[in-house]
């Protein structure tokens, strides 16, 4: 880039020497010696912006690639050297540049956005040999090597946790919040950040095969699928070109043939047409205006696999979402404390915490974050498992069971009635006596009404949820949300099925899209016209089976990026008209006479540099 922009200014510089030399008084210079100077500051100041150009031409052509705009730029100001036009040829060339330059620099721009989100590349690898520690970089690691990861440091590659246990904050790939405990013989993946413990990892897959390899070159490459509109220019320039430039030929010599005129002015014309003529408007600012929505949507959280994704996506009239992870948490949370006359809500919860503080399962962490104090261990005598139904410890001297009907029934506990509410029923007992139950349960998470809300408003004629679960629980989501169809304890075929289903039934121009949370869901992600996966990054599924990614884990997204996606259509639209109607009309008017090369310069040069600003627009959401 700074390399492109002193050439353009070193260039600029002596194109206006040139300029403006005829008009400086030299003593003792006569005019010959003066215009050998002038077009040999025009030379190089070609040289300097085209040398590049007309280089690519030629090799182009050894390649079997004609009709390029590097061949159109190179004959049209080699011909005008030719007529001796030399200000227009050297200025062709020069805004040909400036309107590269500006490309180049909106690419670049776009690239910083997307790659601000993905800031998970690893530095180093702390690799062990022979007991010491030698920082190495992450591709010289091979599998079965020992790596250590320290607090505070990145997983540099995926592997098994040989030694030490320890929190990992995962949320770079999942958009989880909530920090995951790792311990021996826990699969680690390669982006997470270690929060507290030393670990020993054994390194299973090479950093080119690792997680976070996939997901930045996934990132890099997010372009590769080109949308239909980006497929029509490429196959547009393809055919136009060879035509523009028989036209030209044809109106460089058959009039003067005809007409005995100066076959000089109709090259002039024919040049001009040349360099109106050359699509750069169209091939630069189509594909940049995806890349700018893409690198919008990646601001956002939204990783967008390609362009071809993007544009679907303005046509989505169907949702169809998963339940748990996507419309809820997928985490669980105290819901309500029932407590007996023997004892209050805050004693009963203080305890439960303190008879789960030895579990690890998600229910026991759920009842110590309600409780939110610290757990003296000394209070706590003894801790037993029982495996299946839940844990009974001795707190202050007394036996506290915390678990399920299954291990009431079998400490022979009396009438206790089964609790019947929507959530997992924790029953707890003092010294055999039932004393009340904790409901725990999965929270819908705090934007997902505002998600269904806004993509109606987004267009969005159907919401559909599909759910493992049973009916009263998806009932008891569906009241809140107001979605318009919800089907019950679905296995992932059944999900499959019902995709199809509304896939045979809605019109053709329409698209679907499923949100899901994962592996679980990657059939039907990879079914629906989009797929949408909600914090499944981790897994290898996910990345494969959904084209688009929600980083931040938040449904309400997908409303954003449906209008970053109508935003970037409706810039490429203008974009492609805007450029057809300038170069037609300075194209007619060129080949009749009317339009100098200067004017060419502009219906080139100037369209490019006001579309690829324009596609500028497609990197800012409002």
């Amino acid at each position: 880039m700074k390399k492109r922009l002193r050439k353009i200014i070193v260039a600029a510089i002596i194109f206006l020497m040139a300029v403006l030399i005829e008009n400086i008084n030299f003593v003792n210079i006569n005019e010959n010696t003066i215009s050998i100077i002038q077009v040999v500051l025009y030379v190089l100041s070609y040289l300097i912006v085209g040398f590049e150009v007309v280089k690519k031409a030629v090799m182009n052509i050894f390649h079997g690639e004609f009709f390029d705009e590097n061949f159109l730029m190179s004959i049209a100001t080699i011909g005008a050297f030719a007529i001796k036009e030399f200000p227009e040829a050297v200025a062709v060339m020069l805004f040909y540049q400036v309107g590269e330059y500006f490309q180049s620099y909106a690419v670049k721009k776009s690239r910083k956005s997307i790659a601000s989100l993905m800031d998970i590349r690893p530095d180093y690898a702390n690799l062990k040999v022979n007991g010491n520690i030698e920082k190495k970089s992450p591709e010289e690691v091979k599998i079965d090597d020992v790596i250590v990861v320290k607090p505070g440091e990145k997983v540099p590659l995926d592997g098994i946790v040989i030694e030490g246990t320890s929190m990992l904050d995962t949320s770079a790939l999942t958009g989880e919040s909530v920090p995951r405990e790792v311990n021996v013989n826990d699969h680690i993946l390669s982006g997470c950040i270690n929060l507290n413990g030393v670990l020993e990892i054994k390194v299973e897959k090479e950093f080119g095969e690792s997680t976070v390899s996939k997901i930045l070159d996934l990132v890099e490459n997010a372009t590769n699928k080109k949308a239909k509109t980006e497929n029509f220019i490429t196959k547009f320039s393809k055919y136009y070109t060879p035509i523009v430039v028989f036209l030209a030929l044809i109106i460089a010599f058959i009039p003067p043939l005809i007409t005995k005129t100066d076959m000089l002015e109709w090259i002039y014309r024919a040049l001009t047409f040349l360099v109106v003529s050359c699509p750069c408007a169209l091939v630069i600012s189509v594909p940049l205006s995806f890349f700018s929505g893409i690198g919008a949507a990646s601001k956002k959280g939204i990783l967008v696999k390609g362009s071809n994704y993007l544009e679907l996506l303005s046509k989505t009239e169907i949702a169809v979402f998963d339940k748990t992870g996507t419309l809820t948490e997928g985490v669980f949370d105290v819901q309500k404390v029932m407590n007996e006359k023997e004892i209050d809500s805050n004693e009963l919860l203080e305890l439960a915490a303190y008879c789960e503080s030895y579990s690890n399962h998600p229910i026991s962490i759920s009842i110590q974050k309600a409780y939110g104090k610290e757990i003296d261990k000394n209070r706590i005598m003894n801790s037993e498992e029982v495996a299946g139904k839940g844990i009974i410890s001795v707190i202050d001297q007394k036996e506290v069971a915390c678990g399920n009907i299954k291990l009431m029934e079998q400490l022979n506990l009396e009438n206790i009635n089964q609790v019947d509410e929507i959530g997992t029923v924790i029953y707890v007992a003092i010294n055999k006596q039932y004393v009340g139950y904790i409901l725990i349960s999965d929270k819908i998470k705090e934007d997902s009404k505002k998600a269904i809300q806004d993509l109606k408003k987004a267009g969005v004629r159907k919401t559909v949820m599909l759910t493992g679960d049973n009916k009263d629980v998806a009932e008891k989501v569906n009241q809140e949300l107001k979605l318009d169809m919800v089907y019950s304890e679905l296995l992932p075929v059944d999900k499959v099925n019902k995709v199809e289903e509304l896939l045979k039934n809605k019109n053709e121009e329409s698209k679907l899209a499923f949100i899901g949370d994962g592996i679980n869901d990657a059939p039907v992600l990879a079914r629906a016209d989009i797929g949408i996966a909600m914090g499944g990054l981790g897994s290898d599924a996910a990345i494969e089976a959904a084209d688009i990614v929600i980083m931040t884990d938040e449904p309400s997204k997908i409303a954003t990026a449906m209008k970053i996606s109508r935003k970037t259509l409706k810039i490429v639209y203008q974009n492609i008209s805007f450029a057809l109607i300038v170069k037609i009309g300075v194209l007619i008017l060129s080949a009749f006479g009317l339009a100098s090369m200067w004017a060419a310069v502009f219906a080139d040069v100037g369209v490019t540099v006001l579309a690829v600003l324009n596609s500028f627009r497609a990197l800012k959401l409002k």
